[in-house]
């Protein structure tokens, strides 16, 4: 552990536990179907869902070109069309791939989270990468806007109510960080700055990301604005050490936003 933590500072189990009481539920309609999914990296896959948490897959190009296995999956529909899919690795168990599919416009984003063994100090163990992508034959354009990164959220203080016992106030300070503080809960009274990443998915559809400093832990989280529901997961180290892949999901209720000056912007 970090030798700035503070003393009293949870653990990532500590305030996982019932975080995904107010979570979406799974869905099992994948089971039977398959997808080809093929990234802006060059990553060409296919995935046959077995059942309602089973999965095979198959890479055909990319840097795990030639691989395959069958692995546990899990997918909750976050918004009309849109799916939220999340699998971890038996082959890779230090990542998670997170994945989110329009089933209606064929846009794809899929983000990839990974603990390093050993924590540098100054940068969060767990890093995120960002691919675009296409579901279905990548030689037929998709329809509608792509996932880019975007600025929509910065100014806006949101309350997130994961549970009765789990209660975080988020501000979304800049294109890089937001604050957060925990209002009920084990953190009660815990708060800090971590690096952050969102893109915006659809209209009034965001995939909000951070990383935190002090306990290694990530998370993927999807934003529909419109029925105000955040869905989500975190992939962490636990205080023994062990890789956990978390589920997370909250009723999402907006504060205040706060309007900058043209000459006076966040980065």
């Amino acid at each position: 552990m970090s030798n700035d933590r503070p003393t009293d500072w949870k653990n990532y189990e500590d305030f996982a536990a019932g975080i995904a009481t107010n979570r979406l539920p799974t869905t099992d309609r994948l089971a039977s179907s398959e997808y080809r999914i093929t990234l802006s990296d060059g990553t060409d896959m296919t995935f046959t869902f077995v059942d309602g948490k089973t999965f095979e897959w198959s890479v055909a190009a990319g840097s795990h070109s030639g691989t395959s296995g069958k692995d546990w999956y899990e997918a909750i529909d976050v918004a009309n069309d849109v799916i939220f899919i999340d699998t971890v690795f038996q082959s890779r168990p230090r990542e998670s791939m997170t994945i989110i599919v329009n089933t209606r416009t064929h846009r794809v984003l899929a983000i990839v989270s990974t603990v390093a063994e050993k924590k540098v100090p100054g940068e969060p163990q767990v890093s995120q990468q960002f691919l675009t992508g296409v579901l279905g034959d990548p030689d037929v354009p998709p329809s509608g806007p792509e996932p880019t990164p975007t600025r929509d959220l910065i100014g806006l203080r949101a309350l997130y109510r994961y549970s009765p016992e789990h209660v975080y106030e988020h501000i979304y300070l800049s294109s890089e960080r937001y604050g957060w503080q925990c209002l009920v809960g084990v953190q009660r009274g815990h708060a800090d700055t971590d690096l952050a990443t969102t893109y915006k998915f659809d209209e009034d559809q965001y995939i909000f990301t951070f990383r935190e400093f002090i306990i290694p832990v990530a998370s993927v989280f999807f934003y529909n604005m419109e029925q105000l529901r955040s869905t989500g997961k975190f992939l962490g180290i636990t205080s023994s050490g062990e890789i956990e892949n978390s589920p997370a999901g909250a009723f999402i209720r907006k504060v205040s936003m706060t309007f900058y000056p043209e000459d006076a912007q966040p980065v």
